[in-house]
C-alpha cells in the first residue's frame, strides 16, 4: 500500500515536469522548424533529404523545441501567482511542483538546448541564444511581460522571425529576402496572434500587474486592433510578389488571411476556454496556422524545386 501510495507521488511529480513544458507548444518549434529547414535545404537545389534528416534536421528541431520548453518553465515559475487565481491546476499551483524545482528544469533546458545548438553551427547557436535572451527577459526583469505592446512584440520576435532565420540558417543563409520576407510574414502574425494567449489570464495579469491588450482595452477592442496583423502579412503576399521579394509561386499563401480573420472572429465571439487545449479556441486556431503556413511554404518551395 505504501509502495503503491510512493509509485503515484513519484509519478505525479513527474506528470508535473512534464506539464510545465507544456508538450502542445512543443508541436509549433518541431513542426516550424522541420518545415523552414525542409525549405532551406531543398531552395539550395539539393535534393537528397535523407543524408541530413537525422544529424542536422532532427538535432536542430529538438533543440529548439526544448528551448520552448525551458521558457515555458521559466514563464510559469515567474507568473505562480497569476496562475494561482486563472490555472491553478497547473503544477506550481497545484503543489505538484515547487518554483525551484521549474527555475532548475528550465535552466537545466536552456543549458540542453544551447549544448545541442553547438552541433549544428555557429550561426544556428547564435539564434539560439538570442531566442534565449528574448524568452527570460520576457519573463523575469526586465519582464517585458509587463508592458504594453511591448510584450507582444517581444513574444513575436524570437517565436516568429528568429525561429524562422535560425531554421533557415541550418542550410542556407538566414538574411536572404526569402527568409526575412517568411520570418517578418510570421512575426507579424504572431504579434497579433498571441493575444488569443491572454484571455483566459484577463483578471489575474491586471491583479499581477501584467498590462496587456486584453485586459486594457477588454476582448474586441483588443481583437480588433490585433486584426490587421492577423490578416495583413498574408494579404499583402502579391505585392511582395510584385516587388520580387518572393516567388510568384509562393501565391497560394495568401488564403491563410481567411484563417486570420477566423482567429479574429473567435475572439470576439467565443472567449471561453477550450475544453481539449488549456486555452481559447482562437488560441488553438493561431498555433495550428501557423503550423499550416510553415508547412504550405516548405511543400511550395520543394515543389518548385523540381521545377
Amino acid at each position: 500500500m505504501i509502495y503503491h501510495l510512493k509509485l503515484k507521488i513519484l509519478f505525479n511529480h513527474f506528470k508535473g515536469y512534464i506539464n510545465l513544458i507544456r508538450p502542445f507548444t512543443l508541436l509549433a518549434p518541431i513542426i516550424v522548424s522541420i518545415a523552414i529547414m525542409f525549405s532551406s535545404f531543398y531552395y539550395t537545389g539539393r535534393t537528397n533529404i535523407q543524408s541530413v534528416f537525422w544529424n542536422l534536421i532532427i538535432p536542430s528541431s529538438l533543440s529548439l523545441a526544448i528551448l520552448n520548453g525551458a521558457s515555458n518553465s521559466l514563464n510559469q515559475a515567474s507568473d505562480f501567482k497569476s496562475d494561482m487565481i486563472s490555472k491553478s491546476y497547473r503544477p506550481i499551483p497545484s503543489g505538484l511542483v515547487s518554483v525551484k524545482e521549474a527555475c532548475i528544469l528550465s535552466i537545466f533546458l536552456y543549458i540542453l538546448s544551447i549544448y545541442i545548438s553547438t552541433f549544428i553551427s555557429l550561426y544556428f547557436t547564435f539564434y539560439i541564444i538570442l531566442i534565449a535572451f528574448f524568452t527570460v527577459t520576457y519573463s523575469i526583469p526586465p519582464r517585458m511581460k509587463n508592458y504594453l505592446f511591448i510584450n507582444q512584440i517581444w513574444v513575436a520576435i524570437p517565436r516568429g522571425l528568429l525561429g524562422v532565420l535560425a531554421s533557415w540558417s541550418v542550410f542556407n543563409h538566414s538574411l536572404n529576402l526569402l527568409p526575412l520576407t517568411i520570418g517578418f510574414i510570421s512575426l507579424f502574425f504572431i504579434i497579433g496572434g498571441s493575444i488569443t494567449k491572454d484571455i483566459v489570464d484577463k483578471e489575474a495579469d491586471k491583479k499581477n500587474g501584467t498590462k496587456t491588450l486584453i485586459n486594457t482595452f477588454g476582448v474586441k477592442k483588443a481583437a480588433i486592433i490585433s486584426f490587421p496583423f492577423l490578416f495583413f502579412p498574408f494579404f499583402i503576399i502579391p505585392i511582395l510578389i510584385q516587388y520580387n521579394l518572393i516567388g510568384s509561386y509562393l501565391w497560394s499563401l495568401t488564403l491563410f488571411s481567411i484563417p486570420g480573420y477566423f482567429i479574429f472572429y473567435l475572439m470576439v465571439g467565443d472567449n471561453l476556454k477550450s475544453k481539449i487545449f488549456e486555452n481559447t479556441p482562437a488560441w488553438s486556431l493561431m498555433y495550428i496556422t501557423y503550423f499550416l503556413f510553415a508547412i504550405f511554404f516548405s511543400a511550395l518551395i520543394v515543389s518548385n524545386s523540381f521545377i
